[in-house]
């Protein structure tokens, strides 16, 4: 009878260490593609990105560099005061969106050209990503409206 017991202990264990590997596993599987690093335009220049790899790239949206071409293309720069990376965005903008003001977009690099698939901008007059004040804060170019 123990060992009948034994048998069912070490089964339950075996099947539930192979679950605990699966879900692990698909885990790891689902958030390959879900997690996206974010860049600064410094660190895409110093440090380009591989072929095809999707990540975030932020910063300020230099002046005078927001172009609205055919249909609902855009195109614009992004500067962390060092590098500037130019970007091309194909649907519609966030109402908030400006020339001057911080963002981050989530693409990839197609040669020399940031491609974004999503854009997103601050919420209101005082918001700038975290990501985005410190990438400034590095570069010395960012001031805090606060001090």
């Amino acid at each position: 009878m123990k060992s009948l017991k034994k048998k069912r202990r070490i089964q339950i264990l075996i099947a539930a260490a192979l679950a605990i590997g699966l879900a692990a596993v698909l885990i790891g599987y689902g958030f390959q593609d879900g997690i996206n690093l974010y860049r600064a335009p410094t660190q895409v220049v110093e440090e380009p990105p591989s072929d095809g790899e999707v990540f975030r790239l932020g910063g300020l949206v230099e002046d005078g560099t927001l172009t609205r071409g055919a249909g609902e293309t855009i195109s614009f720069s992004v500067t962390d005061g060092d590098y500037s990376i130019p970007v091309s965005f194909t649907g519609v903008l966030p109402d908030l969106f400006e020339e001057g003001q911080g963002m981050i977009g989530t693409g990839k690099m197609q040669g020399e050209t940031f491609v974004a698939t999503e854009i997103l901008a601050k919420h209101d007059e005082n918001y700038m990503p975290k990501e985005v004040i410190d990438s400034l804060k590095a570069t010395g170019v960012y001031e805090d409206p606060n001090s």
